[in-house]
């Protein structure tokens, strides 16, 4: 069984200006000479957290990792203005072409699963290869799944927990009621349902019950960019064409791709990577028995490493 590999801290920090007000939080560690990763978190607005770095071997891969717009250490926190799925991609080639990087590797999991899968659709001679996990295509019935009916049968005590925020509420959707809350005047409302939105993710997000996953949910700085970038961004269709992924999938059947999934992720359902390994034929999917989503259950945390570590040895080879 692989393990993280041992903790790591960064060579150098960058504060990179986009649109205004974004101030983005870049930084590299690992080999500055080696081959180039970047780490996409998930959410859309999670951040990234300092055990992110531990999943490449630091000598053979160029570290990469950055906040999205609105989170984790960039700046202004969890602001919504000139914040979309277009941007983001922007700011991924803002960051390649500010490090000098000619092509990378992808690596993200979750909505960072997405983003890559995007980037890579407009940029596919930029990208060496991609690792993902947790297949999230972003269609309708995949946010559905989990915010309006399917996990809600899964955990309906967690669910009720969720909709506690919104008792006396005109509007019941949760994705329409949340978006009120967490956008009104009412600091300690906002407060509430941000940890409320939060936690009904942690507590779904592994097999078994895990308090420092929820923990990492349900932390103030990160609770509050979590839920109010996700709701953004889920109210909205995620600013992108319905089944939009899976119809672009021509222009990056070239690039190779390793897929893990947990079988039981009741965040993400194993249908979408499915789907997406269907119609790539390039990669190849891991299913993880023992697994729900997170990225830091063993039989997870043991795939991405046999992953990483088999994409360092196909490039090098390559080179």
């Amino acid at each position: 069984m692989q393990v993280l590999y041992p903790d790591i801290k960064p060579y150098k920090e960058h504060s990179i200006i986009v649109d205004m007000p974004h101030r983005l939080y870049v930084e590299e560690c690992g080999n500055p000479n080696g081959l180039p990763v970047v780490f996409l978190h998930g959410g859309p607005g999670a951040g990234c957290e300092v055990f992110h770095r531990r999943f490449f071997d630091p000598q053979k891969y160029r570290i990469v990792l950055f906040d999205q717009r609105g989170c984790g250490r960039s700046t202004p926190h969890a602001s919504l203005k000139n914040n979309c799925t277009q941007d983001l991609v922007r700011d991924m080639e803002v960051i390649r072409e500010h490090l000098g990087i000619d092509q990378w590797v992808l690596f993200g999991g979750s909505w960072g699963s997405t983003l890559a899968l995007l980037y890579a659709q407009a940029h596919p001679e930029r990208v060496l290869g991609m690792i993902l996990r947790g297949i999230f295509l972003c269609r309708r019935k995949d946010i559905d799944w989990f915010y309006r009916e399917g996990a809600n049968r899964i955990f309906p005590d967690h669910w009720e927990e969720l909709l506690k925020p919104l008792k006396g509420q005109a509007e019941p959707d949760v994705l329409t009621g949340y978006h009120r809350l967490l956008n009104g005047e009412n600091e300690l409302q906002r407060m509430a349902a941000a940890k409320a939105w939060s936690s009904w993710e942690g507590s779904c997000a592994t097999l078994r019950p895990n308090q420092s996953v929820l923990g990492q949910f349900t932390d103030g700085h990160t609770a509050l960019s979590l839920s109010k970038i996700e709701v953004h961004y889920f109210i909205n269709n995620a600013f992108i064409e319905e089944n939009q992924i899976l119809n672009n999938m021509a222009a990056i059947q070239d690039i190779p791709g390793i897929i893990v999934h947990g079988r039981y992720d009741m965040i993400c359902p194993m249908d979408q990577a499915q789907e997406l390994h269907r119609n790539w034929l390039n990669s190849e999917l891991n299913i993880i028995r023992d697994a729900g989503h997170s990225s830091m259950e063993p039989g997870i945390v043991n795939a991405l490493i046999k992953a990483t570590d088999e994409m360092a040895r196909k490039q090098n080879s390559r080179a």
